[in-house]
């Protein structure tokens, strides 16, 4: 859908790179490095978001860091849009929300870090039936035609891995109370 939307390859990965997860800070040639392209064409998108004041550039020493610009008006409103075109709000619809007793619901790995690399790395904390789980799971791969690889934990087992889970830039997908995450 996007790619029809945007016809820039580069700039529907950065999109997607900046938007998924609004605390995802890149440089130029990681970016390049990452999407297998040229620096150029990166910088060519980098500059159009930037003057569009989707992103915001800083200087930090001589490399110049980019990150979305959490206080442009368009912000949610592709926040929303890069969810539903990676199949994430299908996620929360369609397995979180039927599946029962869930604490904490994240997304972690290359999808975490705005990587549309078609397997989503899901870590469910709660108590609930996990053959359940794994029939959700199999009709929303259908649906959002990526794979899901989930991690189910107990409380116990999700404290202690907590700090792993914040190096890792994890997106809190689900909180206790069955409340959808709005971020």
């Amino acid at each position: 859908m996007l790619d029809y939307l945007i016809t820039s390859k580069t700039r529907v990965k950065l999109i997607l790179k900046f938007f998924l997860n609004s605390e995802t800070r890149a440089y130029l040639r990681s970016l390049a490095e990452e999407f297998g392209e040229s620096t150029n064409a990166v910088r060519v998108e980098l500059n159009r978001l930037t003057e569009a004041g989707l992103l915001e550039a800083k200087n930090e020493g001589r490399t110049k860091v980019y990150q979305a610009n959490k206080k442009h008006s368009l912000f949610n409103d592709l926040h929303n849009i890069v969810k539903k075109y990676l199949g994430i709000d299908t996620l929360i619809d369609e397995i979180l929300s039927k599946l029962g007793n869930v604490e904490t619901a994240l997304i972690i790995g290359d999808y975490a870090c705005g990587i549309d690399s078609g397997i989503i790395d899901l870590v469910v904390v709660g108590d609930f039936d996990r053959n359940y789980l794994q029939q959700l799971v199999e009709k929303v791969e259908y649906l959002i035609k990526r794979k899901i690889r989930v991690l189910v934990l107990n409380k116990e087992e999700f404290i202690s891995l907590s700090d792993k889970f914040k190096k890792e830039n994890a997106i809190i997908v689900w909180h206790e109370n069955n409340v959808r995450d709005e971020n």
